[in-house]
């Protein structure tokens, strides 16, 4: 066989190659921690303004011909911005960690109005708003795991590590399907990425007024008791505090 010493010199120029998935690490970790920066300032100026220190600072609401302006829309402007130029530039190295911040920094003010999305008002200070903190939590939790290499099938396909992983990963969603059946949504968002969430959210009882609870405890009346009493009062309680704190605890009333 004859070998070309142009063609092996540039091969031993080259240098070994990239390891799989290593290329992908710095855009995700860019997009990660733009995500969260991003989530942790909005909140901060937002409860600033609510607070009125804002207002004297010169910060407020973003009004164009009087009509107020949420921060998702420039959220969402920057997501599909961000979204056309990967598309048609296809950047690498510097300008795809960019782009990775950029696209993070969208996802942050979207997800941060998340409860406005569902309830189609301005519920950001009211207790439907915690949703926001939850669905920014899932997103975080995702995008650390897939920082962290988390990879859904393994192995070249067609193999039988290929076909285990496939398995694997039927076997989650399905949990996830069932924890969402059980109230659980956030729960079953993060046990995509991380399994044993799903499986423990699985396992334990629905929450009240979920379709499993009304389809599965309607003829057991100890066990819709025992879910009754493990998410009662206490249970939430415990859960808006830590929302609270993250995001600002809501208004007693929703604004006019």
């Amino acid at each position: 066989m004859r070998v070309d010493a142009d063609s092996v010199g540039q091969l031993l120029a080259s240098g070994p190659p990239a390891r799989a998935g290593g290329s992908s690490l710095r855009p995700m970790l860019w997009m990660f921690l733009a995500i969260l920066v991003t989530f942790l300032v909005t909140r901060t100026v937002t409860r600033l303004i609510r607070s009125g220190a804002g207002r004297r600072a010169g910060l407020g609401n973003v009004r164009i011909a009087g009509t107020h302006v949420h921060h998702q829309v420039f959220g969402i402007l920057i997501i599909i911005g961000t979204g056309i130029a990967l598309v048609s530039q296809r950047p690498g190295g510097a300008a795809l960690d960019t782009a990775a911040a950029i696209f993070g920094v969208g996802v942050g003010l979207t997800i941060d109005e998340f409860a406005l999305w569902l309830q189609l008002e301005d519920v950001y200070w009211t207790s439907e708003g915690r949703k926001s903190v939850d669905a920014i939590f899932c997103v975080l939790v995702i995008t650390g795991a897939l920082l962290g290499g988390t990879s859904f099938v393994t192995g070249r396909a067609g193999t039988l590590a290929w076909w285990w992983s496939v398995f694997v990963l039927a076997v989650e969603l399905l949990l996830c399907v069932i924890c969402v059946l059980k109230g659980k949504i956030p729960t079953g968002v993060v046990g995509v990425v991380i399994g044993f969430a799903a499986l423990v959210g699985a396992i334990r009882l629905a929450k009240p007024g979920s379709w499993w609870a009304a389809h599965r405890y309607a003829s057991r009346p100890r066990r819709a008791a025992r879910a009754a009493d493990r998410y009662g009062e206490r249970y939430q309680a415990r859960w808006n505090r830590v929302r609270d704190l993250i995001g600002g605890a809501p208004s007693a009333e929703r604004p006019g």
